[in-house]
């Protein structure tokens, strides 16, 4: 009886080549048999150099500040970030008397009063940001359906972090050629389905930075990337400076 190891040195080749050959055969029949649809795609964010990547590396705190400007000019519009208060800010991104005077932008409502009434008063740095609409329905109603997500730990709850929030703010595009978009849909790559209900939020000079920073699409996505990196692990800093204390402590024990 013969056997594969009796086989001359082509008639293994041949073989091989056969084996090749069968296995890209089902290969193709079994992607003829499901062929997968362009909505069914999703392109995974590349990973960025963030300054505060590195093990020991802290949150620019300018660029933090800038992130709040865009959030509150833009991104507040929709989202809310009800984790987050004004004195949150202080020693941040902003003094005490800043804060203070962001709170004080917003009527809040309180009460009740000693006569069992509600009440208007300006904000305090005790209060907390502002939501958009008043509660999940009048959201979807003003969004196509759609629930704009609370940002206070977006970053955390996104696989890709910052990296997958950039990617999304600066990756909207126009679809390829034979996909089809329902109308209020915007094609973006990043977005799980590649059809997302958020219009591209940014561009350049959507706003003017205070501080004069210019006001690219790159730079807006990239502060308010990592403002929304603060306000999830607002002892970011803290830890690594921990961390390095730690280290410190084992080398000197070592």
């Amino acid at each position: 009886m013969s056997s594969f190891g009796g086989l001359s040195r082509g008639g293994k080749a041949a073989l091989a080549a056969l084996g090749v050959l069968v296995a890209g055969g089902g290969g193709l029949a079994l992607a003829l048999r499901w062929p997968l649809a362009a909505g069914e795609l999703e392109m995974h964010p590349p990973r960025f150099p963030w300054s505060h990547g590195g093990v020991l590396a802290a949150l620019d705190h300018s660029s933090v500040r800038r992130g709040f400007q865009v959030y509150k000019q833009v991104c507040s519009a929709c989202h809310s970030m009800e984790y987050l208060a004004y004195r949150n800010l202080i020693g941040v991104s902003h003094t005490e008397d800043e804060a203070k005077a962001l709170a004080e932008e917003v009527d809040v409502l309180d009460g009740p009063d000693e006569n069992g009434e509600m009440f208007t008063r300006p904000g305090k740095i005790s209060d907390y940001f502002p939501k958009p609409y008043p509660n999940a329905e009048a959201a979807r109603a003003a969004n196509n359906g759609a629930l704009p997500p609370d940002l206070s730990y977006i970053v955390n709850a996104r696989h890709g972090g910052e990296d997958y929030v950039f990617s999304l703010l600066t990756g909207y595009c126009d679809p390829p050629a034979g996909v089809a978009l329902r109308e209020g849909l915007h094609y973006n790559p990043y977005f799980p389905g590649q059809a997302i209900g958020m219009a591209p939020p940014i561009y350049n000079e959507i706003l003017e930075f205070d501080d004069g920073t210019p006001a690219t699409m790159s730079q807006i996505a990239k502060d308010v990337c990592t403002f929304l990196r603060w306000a999830a692990e607002p002892e970011h800093d803290q830890r690594k400076r921990m961390g390095l204390k730690m280290l410190m402590i084992s080398g000197l024990l070592i």
